[in-house]
């Protein structure tokens, strides 16, 4: 007997008073439910029904009308994949996509293993605005499937052309690593991983390849210092004339060069001074190091000088 449930969805039992979230799907026949005390129990799917109200939205009744008069600036970029914790049962994590743009986003999450891929949501995020899309339980974590997002960006009003976006991501123990990023459409801190901005990340062939250059090739990579300061007035003498996006990709990719530099010239560990702020640049940089390769660890560093404002990197 096959009900058709997802991860994510409410549901009560038959024949007793007990309700709660659908945090695992074990086959076709038996589902994971956890309630109220955070404490996750297998149950048969025909000893529960779905509680209306409590499922997901479905593309019909999500889309809505623009508003022509909006006066404020298109934001083209912005949509992340949210990840927050239950309040009262910290085990279980909710998945929403954030669309910080002034697009309307159409937008589908699927999850894949091994070869089969099973939707999981689909419908239109207004803009500004977020959406639920999925749930799971953090002692799952290992069993989780790979999620796949697509996206397609719209506007009514005159816009610059965005292509569609695919976004791949498998989560593990490193995904959560880094510090939390706050969301005021979600009014709560979330881990997040931006899906409309390519990652920085180091090419990996031409990283091995510096390995087995001639010596007096290799000297043209600047071994960097063991402090590096991402301060934008540290980097460029017109920053005055920048915007904070433009900013911030300036200041990530001098932090790309310092860290290949101090991997090339084989350095235990670099410092970087990317001071407190909103949190923003710091984030960046800890997302890219938790999941880098060469990258042992990292930690707070001079927190009696700098507070939360300096990130060292211990490398492999």
């Amino acid at each position: 007997m096959n009900m058709n449930f997802k991860l994510g969805e409410f549901v009560r039992f038959v024949d007793e008073k007990r309700e709660g979230y659908i945090t695992k799907i074990i086959d076709d026949l038996m589902i994971g439910v956890t309630g109220d005390d955070d404490f996750e129990i297998p149950v048969p799917v025909n000893k529960v029904t779905r509680v209306h109200g409590h499922v997901y939205k479905g593309i019909e009744n999500q889309a809505f009308e623009e508003n022509p008069g909006l006066t404020t600036e298109f934001k083209t970029s912005g949509v992340y994949l949210a990840v927050v914790s239950d309040a009262a049962k910290g085990s279980v994590v909710y998945f929403h996509l954030v669309n910080e743009t002034s697009y309307q986003l159409l937008a589908t999450l699927s999850t894949q293993k091994d070869s089969m891929v099973k939707g999981s949501f689909a419908g239109i995020i207004a803009p500004k605005s977020t959406a639920k899309v999925y749930s799971a339980s953090l002692t799952e974590l290992s069993n989780w499937p790979k999620f796949k997002i697509k996206l397609l960006f719209y506007s009514g009003m005159d816009a610059i052309e965005k292509e569609p976006i695919e976004f791949d991501i498998k989560f593990s123990a490193k995904s959560f690593a880094g510090a939390k990023k706050e969301f005021p459409l979600l009014k709560q801190q979330a881990w997040s991983f931006q899906v409309d901005t390519e990652e920085l990340v180091i090419d990996a062939q031409k990283l091995k390849e510096s390995f087995y250059k001639p010596a007096e090739e290799k000297k043209t990579v600047e071994k960097p210092a063991k402090e590096v300061d991402l301060h934008i007035e540290k980097i460029r003498d017109d920053y005055q004339f920048l915007n904070k996006d433009e900013i911030l990709k300036i200041q990530l990719i001098h932090f790309q060069k310092a860290l290949e530099a101090a991997i090339v010239h084989k350095l235990p560990s670099i410092i970087f001074i990317h001071g407190v702020g909103n949190g923003t640049l710091r984030y960046e940089i800890q997302k890219i190091i938790s999941s880098h390769k060469q990258v042992k660890t990292y930690m707070d560093a001079y927190k009696d000088r700098f507070g939360y404002g300096a990130t060292e990197v211990i490398l492999k």
